[in-house]
């Protein structure tokens, strides 16, 4: 009753058509779930200061990864909710898209746990232990470049299906105009991610790390791409899509 009440609750955004999950979905929160768990099990109780110290460190990155994986949780659910679609090829897709969170739960740990590391060290037996080679950084890059262009190239091939089924689904035009923006933000995320890659390829082997900072690019692409979209969207229908 309240997922009802709350599809109806704005006229100026798309409606649901799925109001209670079905057993797709409810597969998919318990492999997100499974992802989170990936994340802390490692985690011991400390037995020493310099331990606590070092797990201490690692509560920055697991909330990092919680963070992106909630993102792209919540933008699954967004898009089941609003069109409600479990045919064969959206099925698939998702399988995909659940399948790649799942592999890359532990090389995102390892990245962020790299990233908030002072020294670039670890501590195992309580001896300090180098976390990645100089060689080994473009690797890593390549590999968390490539999950994340995967992922937004699923979620533009998702919002695309659902587009070619406008009649089906009784998209109006304000809804048309939604589906549209997201494969559009989708793909500037896939555009940035292959970037990322490309600036990888093309630095000298001591600075390929800096390619990481691409995706500060979306600190201003989606307050651009989002500003356009709101003045388009009240050129044609008069409101501004929330």
């Amino acid at each position: 009753m309240f997922r009802k009440k709350a599809a109806t609750l704005s006229k100026k955004t798309i409606r649901w058509r799925s109001h209670e999950p079905g057993r797709l979905e409810t597969f998919s929160d318990a492999v997100f779930a499974f992802a989170v768990t990936l994340i802390i099990v490692s985690l011991e109780v400390p037995k020493s200061f310099d331990e606590l110290f070092e797990t201490m460190k690692g509560f920055v990155a697991f909330g990092v990864c919680f963070a992106l994986l909630f993102l792209i949780w919540n933008n699954q659910n967004i898009f089941f909710r609003r069109y409600g679609i479990v045919d064969a090829y959206t099925t698939f897709l998702n399988a995909v898209l659940l399948f790649v969170v799942l592999t890359y739960t532990y090389p995102l740990k390892f990245l962020f746990t790299l990233v908030f590391s002072s020294d670039n060290t670890y501590l195992s037996n309580g001896v300090k232990l180098s976390m990645i080679r100089t060689d080994q950084v473009p690797t890593l890059l390549y590999v968390y470049n490539l999950g994340y262009v995967l992922i937004y190239f699923l979620f533009y091939l998702m919002y695309r299906h659902a587009q070619s089924h406008e009649k089906k689904l009784e998209l109006t035009p304000f809804e048309l105009f939604e589906t549209r923006s997201q494969m559009y933000i989708n793909l500037l995320n896939v555009m940035i991610g292959l970037l990322a890659m490309l600036i990888t390829t093309v630095l000298p082997p001591n600075i390929k790390g800096a390619s990481g900072y691409v995706y500060f690019l979306l600190a201003v692409v989606y307050p651009l791409f989002f500003s356009i979209r709101g003045k388009r969207s009240r050129k044609l229908f008069g409101v501004v899509i929330d």
